[in-house]
């Protein structure tokens, strides 16, 4: 941070959650006074506990407190505060709140006007980029509202076709159509959840790129006439157009083709009068051929990898661009150094297709001793995570020296980082650092539909990752084990002998196993293998870290009432350990049934009732449309998975859902 006087005085930070708090943070650092504003819902959370002062601004809805431009001109009327950060998403791309800042004298810390009403209008947009010699994607820029007008465009575009809002982002208002059915389909929800997320429901239609990579250039300018590009960020694994993991920079992109798409990047900030940070996206081919796909005016989520690879804070560029003043460093002075990767941590259940969860986090405990690692959040222990906002609960991010180092940092950091109270997807982040495709950078943005399809429950785990869980397993018990014969009073010199014959049951499969205590801690023989396991772990600890076979390992563990549930490399697995004759008997127990519910439809998600499209006595087939569940501001189409007839609709449209709610019954 910059040691000269602080360009303001104090700041109001015009969003929630983990945004807000790293605008605080940085602004702390500059010595800025922060001010939070906060709906009733939010009345407790963590951003506003952090901010010097706070604000409430009306009920938990967003329509009714963040997206209200009055309440937060009047909060910082009433703070005393100079300048607002609006953060990303709510008003930090609304061109006609920063008209009203300026009215009243009050600095905005983002672009002028003019430059978010060009940008933040996609149709506009791609005109504009044209204009400026930017690469752009075939398609059709006028809004349709026309389902027959809709057909005509995508056959006249040629399929498959995206149907994207022109308003907004962050993957909502965007459908992909193949057919004809599709478009019509895809163009009513389409235009639904822009109009619920935007407060606009115009739609255009646009060529779909397959299997295209999703990189964008980070911008920054000030108003003196100077701008830089920061290099890229890869943003291709994504599900349902959400951003999962970023990284910085692409491991696709050659020297050549950064410097086109970083000049490009430049020439249309500059066509607009662009002056503050930025981000211009492109769609790239195999054959890196780039495309312009938007351009978002405001402070991507995925900042900080930029941040780590650059070395610069683009929260306090931000803040200095708003005062007035020039940067520091041209185009020549800006050092990429090493790689960084991002991973955004969401309250969502993968087992389930990925759809949102809610509740609170018992227990939040990051791996902040990790080196090289990064969090940022908007939570802590004991924080909500309420169905009126964003799912995303965390942004844990690793920096190194080269991608496979950064990526190391970060699978160690997944499996240590433990979460509870709801659902989440550590363990589907996890699987993805350990899948090979993303090893190699094969990150096209179809990669989580290619490699895991509509939702991730675990992986089985191969021969050599099943001997390490088994080995792991063994020293846990062992180490319990020990403590509890301690416990008993046990004679040290008379210590049990735990070392000898043992049976580790992996989910459903028993691995007989032999240990040997060593210098180096256990050596255990399964079957051919043989695996050495060194650790400190002590019982009580929810968190395995140590050696297996000399390489660091780290794996998160959840005590059952027999045995323990391990969580590795995006594996999940119960493991029970006993002695062969225990093992023998145990093969003899029946397991418990599971109910049977398949006659019913439940609700998979907290949520409210979009629309239901049977009727009770209705013959329905397989893939037939039922029910639309909005949820976190997307809709979510639920589907029949057999064919049958509509015995009993038991919900309404606007009936609030929760989880495992019947919604109708089959006969």
């Amino acid at each position: 941070m910059s040691l000269s006087k602080p360009p303001f005085s104090k700041i109001l930070i015009a969003n929630r959650g983990e945004i807000a708090c790293r605008v605080i943070r940085t602004a702390r650092a500059m010595g800025i006074a922060t001010v939070a504003v906060h709906s009733e819902a939010d009345a407790g959370a963590f951003h506003v506990r952090l901010a010097d002062e706070a604000v409430e601004i009306g009920p938990a809805p967003s329509a009714e407190s963040y997206l209200v431009a009055e309440r937060i001109i009047e909060a910082i009327k009433d703070s005393g505060a100079q300048a607002v950060h609006p953060g990303y998403g709510f008003l930090s791309e609304n061109a006609g709140f920063v008209g009203r800042l300026a009215e009243e004298g009050i600095v905005f810390i983002g672009p002028p006007a003019p430059a978010i009403a060009a940008m933040g209008d996609k149709i506009e947009s791609k005109r504009l980029a044209a204009q400026a010699g930017v690469s752009t994607i075939p398609g059709h820029t006028d809004a349709v509202t026309d389902p027959d007008e809709a057909v005509r465009i995508a056959i006249g575009i040629g399929y498959p076709v995206m149907i994207k809002a022109s308003a907004g982002g962050g993957g909502k208002g965007m459908r992909i159509a193949h057919n004809d059915d599709e478009v019509r389909a895809g163009l009513r929800s389409a235009a639904n959840e822009a109009r619920s997320s935007f407060g606009d429901d115009r739609v255009f239609l646009e060529k779909f790129i397959e299997q295209p990579r999703h990189i964008e250039i980070q911008v920054l300018a000030d108003s003196h006439g100077n701008t830089v590009y920061l290099g890229e960020r890869e943003c291709s694994i994504q599900r349902r157009y959400q951003k999962v993991i970023e990284e910085c920079p692409s491991p696709f992109l050659d020297e050549a083709t950064r410097a086109a798409m970083g000049a490009q990047a430049v020439a249309l900030a500059q066509a607009v009068d662009y002056a503050s940070v930025g981000t211009v996206e492109f769609i790239v081919d195999r054959d890196r051929h780039f495309y312009f796909l938007e351009m978002n005016t405001r402070l991507q989520v995925e900042h900080p990898v930029t941040e780590l690879v650059t070395g610069l804070d683009l929260v306090e560029q931000m803040i200095r661009i708003a005062a007035g003043e020039a940067l520091e460093f041209g185009q020549e002075d800006v050092q990429m150094s090493g790689h960084a990767l991002e991973c955004r941590i969401y309250a969502e259940d993968p087992s389930r297709g990925f759809l949102p969860s809610v509740g609170r986090l018992t227990s939040f405990r990051p791996p902040l001793d990790e080196l090289n690692v990064r969090l940022d959040t908007g939570v802590e222990e004991g924080s909500e995570i309420s169905i009126y906002y964003d799912p995303m609960i965390a942004k844990l991010c690793a920096h190194g020296a080269d991608r496979r180092i950064a990526m190391t940092a970060m699978q160690a950091a997944l499996d240590g980082f433990r979460i509870e109270g709801l659902d989440h997807n550590l363990l589907f982040l996890s699987a993805i650092m350990a899948n090979p495709a993303f090893e190699a950078g094969d990150t096209t943005t179809d990669f989580i539909a290619r490699e895991y399809g509509d939702a991730y429950g675990g992986r089985e785990p191969d021969e050599d990752e099943s001997a390490a869980l088994a080995a792991i397993a063994m020293a846990v018990h062992l180490g319990s084990r020990a403590r509890d014969l301690a416990i008993a009073e046990r004679p040290v010199d008379r210590a049990p002998d735990l070392s000898g014959e043992w049976v580790v049951r992996l989910g459903a499969v028993d691995h007989p196993v032999h240990v040997t205590p060593s210098d180096a801690g256990l050596e255990i023989r399964i079957g051919e293998r043989t695996v050495v396991v060194e650790s400190r772990w002590r019982p009580g600890q929810r968190v395995f870290e140590g050696r297996v076979n000399g390489l660091p390992t780290t794996a998160l563990l959840k005590p059952g009432i027999e045995g323990v549930e391990l969580r590795w490399r995006g594996v999940r697995m119960r493991a029970v350990v006993r002695r062969p004759r225990a093992a023998e008997i145990a093969t003899l127990m029946l397991e418990k049934q599971p109910p049977d519910t398949s006659r019913f439809l439940l609700s998979p998600m907290p949520g409210l009732v979009v629309s239901i499209d049977v009727i009770e006595g209705e013959e329905v087939k397989d893939g037939q449309p039922l029910a639309v569940i909005d949820a976190m501001k997307m809709e979510n189409q639920l589907r029949a998975e057999r064919d049958g007839r509509i015995a009993k609709i038991s919900v309404e449209t606007g009936d609030s859902l929760v989880v495992d709610q019947v919604i109708l019954e089959f006969e």
